[in-house]
């Protein structure tokens, strides 16, 4: 398991940034879906901002028991397959970690 991304909510999403050893994404952007097309739709799309606002992946919202958690994929045309996150609150304040963990 480890923390590629740090968040802060802000509004109705968040704002953080993404490292890992290849590469670094300073300006991302997790942001809902005004209008879903199906319940299987994200609720969330991310961007990286500093980019030009591209379009790097979507969100899920995974929350339950009142523990607030999205399930993110990232994906871009150099990675052999997306991706898969989940961001998670840290603590009380509005500190948040994307958390990756390689599939065994």
């Amino acid at each position: 398991m480890a923390i590629i991304g740090t968040f802060k909510r802000e509004g109705t999403g968040f704002v953080g940034s993404i490292r890992t050893f290849t590469f670094h994404l300073a300006y991302v952007t997790i942001e809902p879906v005004a209008a879903k097309k199906s319940g299987k739709s994200p609720d969330f799309r991310v961007y990286d901002r500093a980019a030009g606002f591209d379009n790097i992946g979507a969100a899920w919202d995974h929350s339950r028991d009142g523990k607030e958690r999205l399930g993110v994929q990232i994906d871009d045309a150099t990675f052999p397959s997306p991706i898969d996150c989940r961001l998670i609150k840290n603590s009380a304040d509005d500190n948040y970690s994307l958390i990756w963990e390689r599939d065994r």
